[in-house]
């Protein structure tokens, strides 16, 4: 990998090094079009602002690989999207999320891309393509957020998405959860049901337990949950909600809204990860004793994620939460959430989601764009457990090492 690039991040990366924290955010990003080279000792945790948590250690060891990356991973207009999904099989990496436009109209449908290293992806398939879909198909318009889980020996796409009429161009009206099922991870899918919902739900993830008991979650103004016979796509009881952006004795940081759940079980416990939007896009976490709850939080503070008061202001004053104090975090994005959980090249668990330049980001960042800056792209970190909780170091945007 290059070890320079511009104060724009437009093409070359940097190795960028400080004896303390001050100086490391002071230096961490040259002029723009000037090479900036320190050769120092890298002192940062991004982890602990997050969370509060010291960060461990490592007692030094043979390694025998080092995985390099610089986020944002992808620089692409042409496979740009949100809410990234990873999900490894055999020795490669498969990728799809919300496709461009997500808010303007129905975008092309559900992309598939694919990755031998983590680093460089291209375009696979569509595993749903709208242009091709009847004019009547209930699930035409937007396709928002898939995943693919691997359960019961296959694969279980779910979409999020309603039927495109006249009176509906975006299908917002009748937008539910589908499933669909196929042997392989390149399918062709099958339609198993859907909606599974008979309301407006979004965001929609499966978690497997060691019972062999599946559970969907999902949001739509708040998190739901319910347990699902997966052949028959079928939920067992009603959708239930769970978890409300301005549920009592929670912290105000969720009062914008809350979306995007994804479920982990270790030692135990069962881990649900969580979106906002609140102040720009951070990642929440629960926790629970039951794959149904009842859920608290595992940290009074997002684990991961980026804040910026000048972004989108106008969600803040139309939702009335204008008036929260808080600071800008120092790196260049507005966006980096609606995450899920992978394996990496390490074997061991990594966070995906998509990362959004910041388009007011002050100097030392340049403020000319490249086109990929802006849309979303996608963006990868190590997971991080200790003592019972969750961590995950970032967002970052040098490059990084992972040894192993």
């Amino acid at each position: 990998m290059a070890a320079t690039k511009t104060c724009s991040l437009k093409s070359r990366r940097v190795h960028i090094y400080a004896v303390s924290l001050y100086e490391w955010w002071y230096n961490k990003i040259m002029n723009c079009g000037l090479n900036v080279f320190w050769s120092l000792l890298v002192a940062s945790s991004s982890c602990l602002a997050q969370t509060g948590m010291n960060q461990v250690p490592s007692t030094p060891r043979d390694t025998s690989h080092v995985f390099r990356y610089t986020n944002p991973i992808t620089r692409d207009t042409s496979i740009s999207m949100r809410d990234h999904y990873i999900i490894k099989v055999g020795r490669e990496w498969y990728c799809t999320g919300t496709s461009l436009p997500v808010w303007t109209g129905p975008n092309p449908g559900v992309r598939l891309l694919v990755s031998d290293d983590l680093i460089h992806w291209r375009q696979h398939s569509w595993l749903i393509d709208a242009a091709k879909l009847p004019a009547d198909c209930p699930y035409n318009g937007r396709f928002w957020a898939p995943e693919i889980h691997y359960i019961k020996n296959k694969y279980w796409l779910t979409v999020n998405s309603g039927k495109v009429t006249t009176e509906d161009p975006k299908g917002m009206k009748t937008h539910s959860i589908w499933l669909f099922v196929s042997d392989q991870i390149t399918g062709p899918y099958q339609l198993v049901n859907g909606p599974l919902t008979p309301q407006y739900n979004n965001d929609a993830t499966l978690f497997e337990d060691d019972d062999g008991q599946t559970y969907l979650y999902c949001s739509g103004n708040g998190l739901f949950q319910a347990r699902i016979d997966l052949p028959t796509g079928k939920l067992v009881g009603p959708i239930q909600k769970f978890l409300d952006k301005n549920e009592a004795g929670y912290p105000d940081w969720m009062v914008g809204g809350i979306e995007g759940p994804f479920v982990v079980k270790r030692d135990g416990t069962f881990f649900m990860f969580f979106s906002t939007w609140t102040r720009g896009y951070e990642v929440g976490l629960l926790k629970s004793r039951s794959p149904l709850g009842p859920w608290e939080l595992a940290s009074r503070d997002p684990i991961f994620g980026t804040r910026k008061k000048g972004y989108r202001p106008e969600l803040a004053a139309s939702g009335g939460y204008a008036d929260l104090k808080f600071q800008d975090t120092q790196d260049p994005y507005c966006e980096t959430g609606h995450n899920a959980l992978f394996e990496g090249p390490d074997g061991n668990l990594w966070s995906s989601c998509h990362y959004l330049m910041y388009d007011k980001r002050p100097y030392p960042y340049c403020p000319d764009f490249q086109a990929w800056e802006k849309t979303p792209q996608l963006g990868i970190e190590p997971v991080n457990y200790r003592n019972g909780m969750f961590c995950i170091n970032g967002p970052t945007w040098t490059e990084q090492r992972v040894e192993y």
